[in-house]
């Protein structure tokens, strides 16, 4: 912040240094004003240390944020993208007015350059460099022969601006902040200046949380006297019912007598000729295809498919059928199913590795390849013989020597079925046993196979029916439903009781905030938030909401105001605070005036050592992090022994055994450096967030999202 206040108080002298730029520069239109402080129309989403943001420009803001991302966000998360986009013009375009930060044209072209625009393709010359004129000339083209993609482009340009002041203003700030040699010299101290010391601890769990006492007004004056630490947003407290839409166990005896019924044949009454007709079930059915057509919520499926592609809890079952049998009905994920073996290609599949040895003029062989193709046939004889040697592991020898893409897996092709291959690897693979190893030529060059593995393959027609809610399980879910809400409106200290007598599962949900859209258990549920945050509803007050597969009947039951978390709210991270400085002060009360040895006797430890402690590195072995024991014994003397000190972990008493110097070095431009380069590297997120901090923001997107 002294740094940002040097800025500021060196406005004049920035002005100069960037050449007056009050200006964006535009480029045959492309780009345009900031327009900072423009005429704002309609309600407020936001108020920025004291300046309106217009619900209008917002909302025109999300749009086109969502037709960017797409359906992967939901419209809550990119309205707060679009919120944290526009705090940070507002705050940081401040600081840019302040300073007088604008840009020229030489400064666009040349943040343009660094960035992905310079790899449009159409903003590239001839060698794929990035070339001004084209830029300025495809845009101009944009504007008249594709007002669409210049309408998009127009989008963009307060987005590039910004960023290109962004780049300098921080690159200003960065300039500002440096490190002394001293500075430098204490840091390379504090990482390599080691201590050994002698040290008993008394721990804080020595003494149980039962035995300290603490009050309800205690924990009321801990908070009151840091207010700051206990702010807290607006609140709620929900606890709802969930009633899912699903199917009920007559539904699934239902679909499962329904498909059962398709398997054999049945007869029906044609009154167009008067007669009874036999209807084909699924096991006497001459089309496959046009049965499941007709009675499946599946087509027929007519690839071939080996075990592991089968559903794993019926593979077995399926791949042990003869052709023309049955399996089912079977429940599978959400559906019942009918399986009908049609075909099976017995040995249909098959697995392979191979080394291949390409030569120049070879399809697609690697430019890099030169051997003749001659020699690439007598590499490949060569490695055949070695590939057929007892030992030899045929996947290292490919790894090593293949000119594959499938060299780095050791050659492995994978499983495959006739036809993937070209016909002279196809005729090999197919025609040899497992095990077998031979030499093939193909357009691609010369390949030493090795048949690793073959299996079946079946074609097999499933006739899938989804188990679904009946009418009538929806019908009983909803009067369910409405009942309860009724009851616990009626009276609404009964939600829970009444639950508890429906057996119905009560979910609590605390500490929602205004914007959250996320509910446990419910996923999405923006609606239920909006209601639960709106002026008219009262903590009891009890609404049914219709959700995706059922209906939620949710409860307020807690409302928080925005400002210091109340004593109750506070207690559960108050009080372990407490307890801690009472155990401390106790154990210091205990300990006062003992040396080590009677501390270690009369509270049943014992004297510990631990070497090669640093200041930066402030971890005690059997202790943990103990930042203010370790930087105690910093600022002690050989030999010397601390009074007791307050840890992380327990009261201390340390004795400084050995304090080893760090070795003096002639310059400590390199550490100087180090701590300069970490600075600037946290500028940009630092003085950000120190801005946003310290501005003052009023949010109103609860009232309109």
């Amino acid at each position: 912040m002294a740094v940002l206040e040097n800025i500021r108080k060196r406005t004049t002298v920035l002005i100069l240094i960037i050449g007056l730029a009050l200006f964006a520069f535009v480029i045959s239109g492309v780009f345009t004003s900031s327009n900072f402080g423009g005429e704002k129309v309609g309600s407020s989403v936001a108020v920025i240390n004291g300046e309106d943001v217009s619900i209008d420009d917002f909302r025109q803001e999300v749009e086109t944020a969502s037709r960017r991302v797409g359906p992967t966000a939901s419209s809550m998360q990119v309205v707060n993208q679009v919120w944290e986009n526009t705090i940070r013009k507002n705050v940081l375009g401040a600081q840019f007015e302040d300073l007088g930060i604008g840009i020229e044209q030489d400064q666009i072209v040349d943040f343009l350059r660094t960035t992905g625009y310079a790899q449009n393709p159409e903003f590239q010359n001839q060698d794929g460099q990035f070339d001004p004129n084209i830029f300025k000339q495809t845009v101009a083209d944009w504007k008249v022969n594709n007002p669409a993609q210049y309408d998009a482009w127009l989008q963009t340009e307060n987005e590039i601006i910004q960023l290109a002041k962004e780049q300098t203003y921080f690159n200003m700030v960065k300039a500002g902040i440096g490190a002394t040699l001293k500075e430098g010299e204490l840091d390379y101290k504090l990482a390599n200046e080691k201590m050994d010391i002698k040290y008993v601890r008394v721990p804080y769990s020595s003494i149980p949380d039962s035995t300290i006492t603490v009050t309800k007004s205690e924990i009321a004056d801990y908070v009151n006297d840091h207010k700051e630490e206990y702010k807290q947003d607006p609140a709620r407290d929900l606890q709802y019912v969930y009633f899912e839409e699903k199917p009920s166990e007559a539904d699934e005896n239902e679909i499962k007598d329904a498909i059962s019924k398709l398997l054999d044949d049945t007869v029906e009454y044609n009154s167009q000729t008067d007669r009874n007709d036999t209807i084909r079930g699924f096991r006497n059915a001459k089309d496959v295809s046009a049965f499941l057509d007709r009675n499946s919520d599946t087509k027929f499926d007519t690839i071939f498919k080996a075990k592991k592609n089968l559903p794993a809890s019926v593979a077995d079952t399926l791949m042990s059928l003869g052709v023309g049998q049955i399996y089912g009905p079977y429940k599978d994920g959400g559906s019942y199913k009918l399986s009908k073996m049609i075909a099976r290609k017995s040995n249909g599949s098959v697995k392979a590795s191979h080394i291949l040895m390409q030569y120049a003029g070879a399809t697609r062989a690697n430019p890099d390849v030169t051997r003749t193709k001659e020699e690439a046939e007598a590499k490949a004889k060569e490695l055949l013989i070695e590939a057929k040697k007892s030992g030899v592991v045929f996947s290292e020898l490919a790894r090593d020597n293949s000119d594959g893409p499938s060299a780095p897996q050791g050659g492995d092709l994978g499983y495959f079925q006739r036809g993937v291959m070209v016909p002279e690897f196809n005729d090999f693979a197919f025609n040899n046993n497992v095990g077998t190893i031979g030499l093939v030529e193909t357009d691609f060059g010369f390949h030493v196979i090795k048949v690793d593995d073959k299996e079946d393959v079946v074609q097999i027609a499933t006739i899938s029916r989804e188990i679904v809610a009946s009418e009538k399980t929806i019908n009983t879910l909803f009067t369910k439903a409405t009942k309860f809400e009724m009851e616990t409106t009626e009276d609404e200290s009964a939600f829970s009781a009444m639950a508890k007598k429906e057996e119905f599962v009560v979910r609590p949900v605390n500490k929602i905030k205004a914007l959250d859209e996320n509910l446990p258990g419910l996923t999405n549920q923006r609606n239920i938030v909006q209601w639960a945050f709106n002026g008219d509803t009262e903590v009891g007050d009890v609404k049914r909401f219709n959700i995706n597969n059922g209906y939620a009947v949710v409860q307020l039951t807690g409302s928080y105001a925005e400002g210091v978390m109340s004593s109750e709210d506070a207690s559960v991270l108050v009080l372990p605070i407490i307890r801690k400085e009472r155990k401390a002060a106790k154990i210091i009360s205990a300990n006062k005036g003992k040396d080590m040895s009677t501390i270690a006797s009369d509270n049943s430890v014992s004297i510990s050592n631990a070497s090669a402690l640093t200041v930066k590195s402030p971890t005690i072995p059997g202790a943990g992090s103990e930042p203010v024991v370790v930087g105690t014994a910093y600022g002690m003397a050989n030999g010397a022994t601390s009074g007791l000190i307050e840890g992380n972990t327990g009261v201390f008493k340390i004795e400084l055994v050995n304090k080893t110097e760090a070795p003096k070095l002639d310059n400590y431009s390199v550490y100087a450096n180090q701590l300069k380069t970490s600075a600037a590297s946290r500028v940009n997120t630092s003085v950000y967030t120190a801005l946003k901090d310290a501005a003052k923001i009023e949010d109103k997107r609860a009232t309109f999202y």
